[in-house]
């Protein structure tokens, strides 16, 4: 089961593209379809995205059908 108090956790609470593409393991292109698509949740601000980690941890638990516990 996904928990939000311990997955992530050397992560800040708000992470940008690059450490989305660490944490997911997944490449940049596929990151900036994630959040451009809405797929993702995520802030823009200027150029910059900007994902609060409980963004990420909702994502994950929609994808891999596990009941949400935030």
């Amino acid at each position: 089961m996904i928990s939000n108090t311990n997955i992530f956790e050397g992560y800040s609470d708000i992470v940008t593209v690059k450490e989305l593409c660490q944490m997911l393991k997944i490449g940049r292109n596929t990151a900036y379809d994630l959040v451009k698509s809405g797929k993702l949740n995520s802030v823009r601000i200027g150029a910059r995205y900007l994902i609060p980690k409980v963004y990420i941890v909702t994502y994950l638990q929609k994808q891999s059908g596990l009941p949400e516990i935030l």
